[in-house]
């Protein structure tokens, strides 16, 4: 209702004052040491890749297949921690379940282009999402800043915050001329518990576990958002995109417990 670059500007702007507000109220500085600078870089591109691409795909696909896609990023990023950062050796369940995942994620974009060709640019922008939030991550777990997670989400956003307003200023077309009470208390509610809450909590648990191991938190989304997306927003539900979020959920499955199944 107000152009997805004025809403994702405006909760990473909101999100950004708010943080810093937080901090200063619980006397957390915001430290200037390299590593910390380093940090604060690395959660600001990947903020600002992934809800970029997630918000432009949000106008062309609906909420839950974005959920399914993004279901993927324990594969992503496992893959990226093997093939850059030396991370586990990719095993032979581990293989088996990425040719489920991709399989499962081939029947949903395969759905996507008979439904509307413009469902297939979705689906890659959200996998671009994925790459940047899972080379994020572990960018961020590799530098390992000494700084508290609230900080460390402050300094993110405002990495990101600037670079949304200027894709605003050049691409949104101005201030909405009306901003309606649904659109503009998602965005206070994105920019409070999604930006300063969620990141917070989730840079909190990526300072004490692996980066492949929280990226399993995803595995919660995909049913849960077809749900409701199709109770909320009367998002359709085909069968290729149900037998293809199962066979991301298996693929899933197998990928991260395939070794206790089988050790």
């Amino acid at each position: 209702e107000v152009g997805f670059l004025f809403g994702v500007a405006g909760r990473m702007l909101l999100g950004a004052i708010t943080a810093l507000a937080a901090c200063r109220f619980l006397g957390l500085g915001m430290s200037r040491e390299r590593r910390a600078l380093r940090a604060y870089l690395a959660a600001g591109l990947g903020i600002f890749s992934a809800m970029l691409a997630v918000y432009w795909a949000a106008q062309q696909i609906h909420s839950g297949w974005i959920a399914v896609v993004f279901g993927t990023s324990p594969l992503v990023t496992a893959l990226m921690a093997r093939l850059w950062f030396g991370g586990r050796p990719l095993s032979l369940h581990r293989l088996a379940g990425m040719g489920a995942g991709l399989a499962g994620l081939a029947l949903v974009f395969k759905s996507g282009l008979r439904l509307d060709a413009s469902a297939a640019l979705g689906v890659l922008a959200v996998l671009f999402a994925v790459a940047s939030h899972s080379l994020s991550a572990l960018w961020v777990q590799r530098i390992a800043a000494p700084v508290p997670a609230l900080v460390r989400t402050s300094g993110g956003l405002l990495v990101a915050a600037p670079l949304f307003l200027l894709a605003w200023t050049l691409f949104g077309g101005g201030w909405p001329a009306h901003i309606p009470p649904s659109a503009g208390g998602a965005i206070l509610y994105l920019a409070l518990f999604g930006s300063v809450i969620g990141f917070a909590l989730y840079y909190q648990v990526l300072q004490h576990m692996e980066a492949t191991k929280v990226a399993l938190l995803t595995l919660v989304t995909p049913v849960s958002a077809l749900a409701l997306g199709h109770w909320a927003n009367d998002e359709p539900l085909h069968a290729p995109i149900l037998l293809g979020t199962a066979l991301i959920l298996s693929g899933l499955a197998l990928f991260q417990l395939g070794d206790r199944w089988w050790g």
